[in-house]
C-alpha cells in the first residue's frame, strides 16, 4: 500500500468512475484498475461495488474515512522534508552569549524569520565556556559568542568586535577627562562580572600588561546590572558600549585609550558535526548582517 494508490482510490471516490480518475490523475485506466485490484487484494477485502454507478462497499466507506487524514498528514510531511531539503524549514538550537543576546539579536532574528517562517529558532543563553562545552554535548547547533579558550575541537569564525567604554558615575574624579588610561583604574573601585566571564579575563590581562598589579574590585555577577552599579555611585566599569547608548542618567563615559583587548565576537561550530540546511542558513544571514561590524575605537572588548 502506498500513497499514490490511496490518491487514486480517493480520486475514484471524489470523480465517481474509474475512467474520471484516471483522467484527473493523467493515468491509463488500466492504471488505476491495476492499482486498485492490488490495494483490494492487500486488504482482501472488496472496496467498490462495480456496477452501472460505481459504489463503496462498507469496507470501501470505512477505508475512505481513515485514509483521508493519513493522505494530508503524509502529504505534508512530505511538503516538509522537502523545505528541510532546502532549508525553508527545520529548527536551530543557537546558543547566545549578552548582551549581543539582547541588543543585537532581536532585530536581525525577526527579520530572518520573515525571510524563512519554517525555521524553528531555540535561543540558549550562557557564557561562552558553558556554551562551548553545550556545543562539544551537541546540545546546541551553533553559538554566537566570543572566542572560546580552545579551538582545536570547534571553529571559531570571527564576524566582528565590541567596543566598550569606561562607565563612570557623575561628577566621578575622572569626570572632567575625555580618555583614560589603563593605569586610571589601579586608584579607583573597578566593578567586574564573574570571574568565569571571558570579559572579565579580558581586562585582567590588560591590567596586568600595563603594569596595574592590585585593584579594588566588587564582582557584580550580571554585566546588565554594572551601568545600575555605576549610576549608584558603587564605582567604576568596562561596559560595551552597545548596552550604554545612550549614556545612562547620572553617568558618563570615557575612551579608553593605550590597549586593545581584542574580545572578537563571532559563530563557534563543531566542525565534526554536518550543519543541516536551515542552521547553514541561519549561519549566511548572521555572517551577512554582523562581519566586519568593528568599531574603530581605542579599546575593544
Amino acid at each position: 500500500m502506498d500513497l499514490k494508490t490511496l490518491k487514486t482510490f480517493q480520486a475514484i471516490v471524489e470523480n465517481g468512475s474509474f475512467a474520471r480518475a484516471a483522467e484527473a490523475m493523467n493515468y491509463a485506466q488500466s492504471t488505476v484498475t491495476m492499482q486498485i485490484q492490488r490495494l483490494e487484494a492487500e486488504l482482501g477485502v472488496s472496496l467498490l461495488e462495480r456496477g452501472r454507478q460505481l459504489e463503496l462497499t462498507e469496507a470501501g466507506r470505512l477505508f475512505h474515512e481513515q485514509i483521508r487524514g493519513i493522505v494530508q498528514q503524509i502529504e505534508k510531511l512530505q511538503l516538509y522534508m522537502g523545505e528541510i531539503g532546502t532549508g525553508s524549514a527545520g529548527s536551530v538550537r543557537l546558543g547566545v552569549t549578552e548582551p549581543t543576546g539582547s541588543l543585537r539579536l532581536p532585530a536581525l532574528l525577526q527579520e530572518f524569520r520573515e525571510e524563512a517562517p519554517g525555521i524553528i529558532l531555540s535561543l540558549e543563553f550562557g557564557s561562552t565556556p558553558q556554551l562551548a562545552e553545550r556545543m562539544l554535548q551537541g546540545e546546541i547547533d551553533l553559538a554566537l559568542c566570543s572566542a572560546p579558550g580552545f579551538t582545536d575541537r570547534l571553529d571559531f569564525d570571527i564576524l566582528f568586535q565590541e567596543r566598550f567604554i569606561l562607565l563612570i558615575p557623575e561628577g566621578h574624579t575622572l569626570s572632567s577627562r575625555n580618555v583614560a588610561v589603563p593605569a586610571d583604574l589601579a586608584s579607583h573601585r573597578l566593578l567586574v562580572t564573574s570571574s568565569t566571564c571571558p570579559y572579565r579575563r579580558k581586562l585582567e590581562l590588560v591590567l596586568q600588561e600595563a603594569g596595574v598589579a592590585a585593584v579594588d574590585m566588587i564582582e557584580v555577577g550580571s554585566m546588565a546590572a554594572l551601568p545600575h552599579y555605576v549610576q549608584a555611585g558603587h564605582g567604576i566599569a568596562l561596559v560595551p558600549e552597545i548596552m550604554v547608548s545612550p549614556v545612562p542618567a547620572g553617568t558618563a563615559a570615557l575612551s579608553l585609550e593605550g590597549a586593545l583587548i581584542g574580545m572578537e565576537c563571532g559563530l563557534l561550530r563543531a566542525p565534526d558535526r554536518p550543519l543541516s540546511q536551515a542552521v547553514t542558513r541561519l549561519y549566511r544571514y548572521l555572517q551577512n548582517k554582523l562581519a566586519g561590524q568593528v568599531n574603530n575605537g581605542m579599546l575593544y572588548g
